[in-house]
């Protein structure tokens, strides 16, 4: 089933994405950062009312179905828990090593402690029982 454009309530448009190189480098290297054993985030303020997010996963992070499936899953997280990244900031999330059999709910179960434990949040919204197929 297709959605149209105009009818997403959760989307990445391209203007909440960080764009260059250069701005993700200076969130990696200005910002502050919060630990998981997949994942590092890090986030800086860029003031203002636009919210900005970038997602990468190097060649460490496994091969080329590894890296885009971990994206893709970040990419939803991002979707799914907007409210936790807030207006005015940037954020950079970095997969350090991909989960084996990762599904949203596993994302879902890692990234949210942590980044609730670092830079607070509201709302309880934990990831319901993933319907994605776990085979990478």
């Amino acid at each position: 089933m297709t959605v149209p454009p105009g009818e997403r309530p959760r989307s990445f448009p391209a203007s909440e994405r960080l764009r260059t190189d250069r701005e993700f480098r200076e969130v990696v290297r200005k910002g502050a950062r919060a630990h998981t054993t997949h994942y590092t985030v890090y986030r800086d303020s860029l003031g203002g009312g636009k919210r900005k997010v970038g997602i990468s996963a190097g060649k460490r992070a496994g091969g080329a179905v590894a890296r885009n499936r971990a994206k893709r899953l970040l990419r939803e997280f991002y979707r799914m828990h907007k409210d936790l990244f807030p207006m005015g900031t940037r954020t950079a999330i970095v997969v350090r090593k991909p989960p084996e059999g990762a599904v949203l709910s596993s994302v879902c179960a890692e990234l949210l402690p942590a980044l609730r434990r670092r830079w607070g949040g509201k709302g309880d919204s934990p990831c319901g029982p993933d319907n994605s197929s776990s085979a990478s």
